[in-house]
């Protein structure tokens, strides 16, 4: 059952599982790499980065939180990948505010964000906002879970 949005106004809620994603991407990286992947994860948790603030008075500032598309945990219940699907790794896929929150996310947790291009039968990773030799900048591909994020290293 498929149902259009407001948040995701180029395409349509796919229901999976129990689980809303917000594309079918995401629900396919879903059933493809992390559903059967050996490891604990999470859909759609959500991390505040900055709790709800009082400022001058009553007036307040707003918390600020990010909710990746997936976290996989290793077998000491640490945090392995933190994944968020994109259409691209370029600024239409990944923009400002994302770069942002994702460098939030990473000062807070000490993991990165993990941008993700599902393929056909692969996908492409990077983790964003980590620093690497100029002369590898090509995306990690993979099929599995199963790696280090160390090897996804972003330009």
């Amino acid at each position: 059952m498929k149902a259009p949005t407001a948040i995701n106004k180029r395409g349509t809620k796919v229901y999976l599982d129990g689980y809303t994603f917000d594309s079918q991407k995401e629900a396919d990286f879903y059933q493809h790499f992390i559903k059967d992947c050996g490891f604990v994860y999470r859909v759609h948790p959500r991390f505040v980065l900055q709790p709800l603030m009082p400022i001058e008075g009553t007036a307040k500032m707003s918390q600020v939180a990010y909710t990746p598309d997936f976290v996989v945990f290793d077998e000491y219940k640490d945090m392995m990948h933190v994944y968020d699907v994109k259409n691209s790794f370029g600024a239409y896929g990944i923009d400002t505010g994302n770069r942002l929150r994702f460098k939030w996310f990473t000062a807070m947790f000490k993991i990165p964000v993990e941008a993700v291009v599902v393929r056909a039968h692969d996908f492409k990773t990077i983790a964003q906002g980590v620093t690497k030799p100029l002369n590898e900048k090509a995306p990690l591909i993979r099929r599995d879970v199963n790696y280090r994020w160390q090897e996804a290293t972003a330009y």
